[in-house]
């Protein structure tokens, strides 16, 4: 007589088995299709787990239900491909680490829209389906305010719509396809660094790969590459951000790294107090010398977020190894016109200008009047190599058409920013609260 228990167990295993082979075979038609995922498929580990409503991912398994997915697989190999993709995507994009105080409901809600408009979106056969009337209407009146439907924008979108909960509860009935039960889960400091390290990497060669060797394949990905473009973007780390703008120089200081240290006391043991070598004494280092900040003043960009964004690039250019003694650091402020110039040459001065900073303008906002300026300076020879200008503000402005002959750099506060119209030749930077308080 077959042992029940027994019997039960090999019949689970054998759904655990389909349920891996239905799984190994969406991963692989996705594949076939759209090479650039390449890395991201095969970054997730299966897990049956009876106690998951369906799909769900901790950024490292992907969890499902066996019955759940294997009555997703009647409904044919279409619906498991856009399940997959779906949680592959809430993992390249960092879903799970990027809602900070935001309300987890409608966050949740954002990230699946979000995910879903790239899926329709994309122009392959092995995850298309025809889109709802609702979701079409829903992607027009997002679109009208947002170039890209990234998690964030959308979120905004939805706050400033407000539905009440009949609406938002259909929303959430339309774009529902995974649990984001998981991502309330608290890891380790480390493991949670190790996730966002491991999806920022796929994200970068996803990026890489679609715009090089598989450009005819992200023609049908649709609006996939434009999001990929903006998370990474915006994944700088602002004190190497400000490095960039540093300039090779030689200072009067001993240079160790040059030094070998065996030959010198060497010399004092046998001669004395001679040594055979002698310390370099200068040393090529990277700083900031000449540099441009400029503040939109318009009303939209409030004081104490002004302030909040000097200190922090002043906390960086304050380092030893980013400043010189001697700089040539215009901060000016503009709204529609060009209200102040703060040149600051010491440490002391710059101390001195945060102590005492005021906001001043608060009209419109016009971008030229301070390209202009700074065209201006450099005619009257003010500048000896000006490597570069930030601008802080919120984007809603008239940008110059021309680029300037030095890099140029937007930076924005996330959520607080509009940038349909930043020229391509400029970069954009998004901080986050938290990077400037």
């Amino acid at each position: 007589m077959i042992d029940p228990t027994r019997e039960r167990q090999l019949e689970e295993l054998d759904l655990v088995n389909l349920c891996t082979r239905i799984l190994v075979n969406a991963r692989n038609e996705l594949y076939l299709n759209m090479h650039f995922l390449d890395v991201a498929l095969s970054s997730l580990m299966f897990e049956a787990n009876p106690d998951c409503g369906g799909l769900a991912t901790d950024g490292f398994t992907l969890y499902y239900h066996p019955d759940y997915l294997c009555s997703l697989y009647k409904g044919g190999r279409v619906r498991v491909n856009r399940a997959y993709l779906h949680v592959i995507l809430h993992c390249l994009f960092l879903h799970m680490d990027t809602r900070s105080k935001r309300d987890v409901r409608r966050w949740n809600l954002a990230c699946d829209i979000a995910v879903e408009s790239i899926l329709d979106d994309m122009y392959q056969r092995c995850i298309h389906m025809r889109k709802t009337p609702y979701r079409r209407n829903l992607y027009l009146h997002l679109h009208e305010k947002l170039k890209v439907l990234n998690a964030e924008g959308v979120y905004e979108a939805l706050m400033d719509m407000a539905p009440d909960e009949e609406t938002l509860a259909r929303m959430e009935a339309e774009f529902l396809t995974d649990c984001h039960d998981l991502w309330e889960e608290e890891n380790s400091p480390s493991m949670t660094q190790q996730r966002k390290n491991q999806w920022d990497d796929n994200r970068e060669k996803m990026q890489t790969e679609m715009e090089t060797f598989a450009q005819e394949a992200s023609e049908d990905a649709g609006s996939l590459l434009d999001q990929v473009r903006v998370e990474n973007r915006e994944r700088y780390d602002y004190k190497e951000f400000l490095r960039k703008f540093s300039v090779t120089k030689e200072e009067l200081q001993v240079d160790p790294d040059s030094f070998d240290y065996v030959f010198y006391t060497y010399g004092l043991s046998m001669y004395g107090n001679m040594p055979l070598v002698e310390p370099m004494e200068t040393k090529e280092v990277y700083r900031i010398e000449d540099f441009v900040i400029v503040i939109d003043t318009s009303m939209s960009c409030s004081g104490e977020l002004v302030k909040y964004f000097l200190e922090e690039t002043y906390s960086v250019l304050a380092e030893s190894e980013s400043y010189f003694k001697k700089v040539n650091i215009h901060i000016i402020q503009c709204d529609d016109r060009i209200q102040a110039d703060q040149l600051i040459t010491s440490r002391e001065e710059m101390e001195a200008y945060m102590r005492d900073f005021t906001v001043a303008g608060q009209g419109g906002t016009d971008f030229r009047p301070a390209f202009e300026y700074v065209t201006g300076l450099m005619r009257q020879g003010r500048f000896t190599r000006l490597r570069g200008l930030i601008y802080f503000t919120d984007g809603k402005g008239i940008y110059p058409v021309q680029m300037p002959p030095y890099e140029t750099a937007f930076v924005f506060l996330k959520d607080q920013y509009e940038d349909l119209s930043v020229p391509p030749w400029a970069i954009k930077l998004i901080l986050t609260p938290d990077d400037i308080e």
